[in-house]
C-alpha cells in the first residue's frame, strides 16, 4: 500500500531529536476544516470535507460505514461534543487530548479505543516527527483523531472511492484494520531512512572518526530506542485484535488483523537489526580511535627509541674528564655528530625493514 511520508500541511509536529521529545517544530499553518466525514457502503459513497458535530450525529445510525476524521486533539469543547454524540467515556476524551499518551488499546464494550503514534523521518534534522493518532470505532463507525491537520490517509481515502474495492464491501472493523496498516507501513519507511543515515555514518567512522561522529551515532541509537518503544506495544494491540475478543470485530476481519500483526513483527526485526548496526558502529568507532592512538604511540615510541642511544652518547661526552683525548681534537665534535647521525639512520633503516614504520 502506498503511504505518504507525513501529514501534509501540518501546523506543528512533535519531534524526537537525540532520542528525546524536544517539543514542536513550527510549520506552515493551514485553514483546513477540523472535521471530515466519509460515509459509504457497497453502492453509495458520500464525502463531506467540512462537517459539523450535527453532521456526525446524523450519520451515526445510517446504513453503511461512517469514517469521521478530526484534525485536532486540543479542541476540548469539540471533542466533548463528539463524545456526547457517540457515547464516549470521559476517560476516552482524556486519553485523546493527552498527546503524550503511551500506545494503548482499550475495550469499552460499545466501542474500542486504539492510540498509536504516526512516525515520519525528518530528513533535514535527521530526527523523527511523531504525531498521535487516536481511533475510536463501533459497529458502523470509526472516528480518527489526528494531533494536527493533514492528509496522512490520502491513499486509503482514494481507495474508498472505488466502488469495487474490498474496503467498500467490508465493515468499520476492516476500515480500522486498514488505518492501522497504513500507520504500520510508514514504520518501514522511517526505519529504512535511518538505515541510509547509518550507511553514511559508517563511512565517516572508518575514514575519519571524530567526537561529532560519536555524538551522531548516539543520537541515532536513542532514536531507534524511541522507535522501539512506539512499535513494540502495537504488537500487543494487534495480538488482542486478531483474536475473537470483541463482538465489534467480525470473524472475516480477523485474518486481516493477523496480517498486520505479522507486519509489525517484520518492522520490529528491522528495528532490532538497525539497532545492532548502530551498536556495531560504536564498536567500529572505538576500534578506529584505538588504532589512531596506537599510531600516535608508535611514532612517539620510535622517536624515543632513537634518542635513547643519542642521549647516552651526549651524556657520556658531557662528563668532561681530562683523559678523553677526542675532546681536545679538532675533529672530535664533527666525528661525534656523524656517529650520532649514523646511529639514528641505522635504527630508522632497521625499523623500516621490520615494517614498524
Amino acid at each position: 500500500m502506498g503511504i505518504p511520508g507525513a501529514a501534509a500541511g501540518s501546523a506543528l509536529y512533535s519531534t524526537i531529536e537525540d532520542g528525546l521529545l524536544s517539543g514542536n517544530i513550527e510549520m506552515e499553518t493551514t485553514n483546513e476544516p477540523l472535521i471530515s466525514i466519509i460515509r459509504y457502503n457497497g453502492s453509495d459513497y458520500n464525502f463531506n470535507a467540512s462537517a459539523t458535530v450535527d453532521d456526525c450525529l446524523a450519520c451515526r445510525n445510517k446504513e453503511g460505514v461512517t469514517w469521521i476524521n478530526v484534525n485536532t486533539a486540543s479542541d476540548l469543547s469539540l471533542l466533548k461534543s463528539l463524545g456526547e454524540s457517540f457515547g464516549l467515556h470521559d476517560l476516552t476524551i482524556q486519553d485523546i487530548t493527552n498527546t503524550n499518551h503511551r500506545v494503548k488499546y482499550e475495550d469499552f464494550d460499545r466501542y474500542l479505543l486504539i492510540i498509536l503514534k504516526m512516525l515520519d523521518f525528518n530528513t533535514a534534522e535527521r530526527s523523527i516527527n511523531t504525531e498521535q493518532l487516536s481511533i475510536v470505532f463501533g459497529s458502523n463507525f470509526a472516528i480518527t483523531f489526528q494531533e494536527f491537520p493533514g492528509d496522512f490517509f490520502g491513499p486509503l481515502r482514494d481507495e474508498i472511492k472505488i466502488k469495487d474495492s474490498i474496503v467498500r464491501k467490508m465493515g468499520a472493523d476492516y476500515l480500522v484494520c486498514r488505518i492501522v496498516d497504513t500507520v504500520v507501513d510508514n514504520y518501514f519507511g522511517t526505519v529504512e531512512d535511518f538505515g541510509e543515515v547509518i550507511e553514511e555514518k559508517e563511512d565517516a567512522v572508518v575514514a575519519n572518526p571524530t567526537r561529532e561522529t560519536l555524538s551522531s551515532i548516539q543520537s541515532i541509537k536513542k532514536n531507534m530506542m524511541q522507535l522501539r518503544q512506539y512499535v513494540w506495544p502495537v504488537r500487543e494491540i494487534l495480538s488482542d485484535l486478531s483474536k475473537r475478543g470483541s463482538p465489534l470485530i467480525k470473524e472475516s476481519t480477523l485474518a486481516y488483523f493477523r496480517d498486520v500483526y505479522d507486519r509489525v513483527f517484520e518492522a520490529m526485526d528491522m528495528i532490532e537489526n538497525t539497532r545492532e548496526m548502530v551498536s556495531g558502529m560504536i564498536d567500529i568507532y572505538l576500534s578506529s580511535m584505538s588504532n589512531k592512538t596506537n599510531e600516535v604511540m608508535k611514532v612517539l615510541t620510535v622517536v624515543a627509541t632513537i634518542f635513547i642511544p643519542l642521549t647516552f652518547i651526549v651524556g657520556l661526552y658531557g662528563m668532561n674528564f681530562d683523559n678523553m683525548p677526542e675532546l681536545h681534537e679538532s675533529w672530535g665534535y664533527p666525528a661525534i655528530l656523524i656517529f650520532m647521525l649514523t646511529v639514528a639512520a641505522g635504527m630508522l633503516a632497521y625499523f623500516h625493514k621490520k615494517h614498524w614504520i
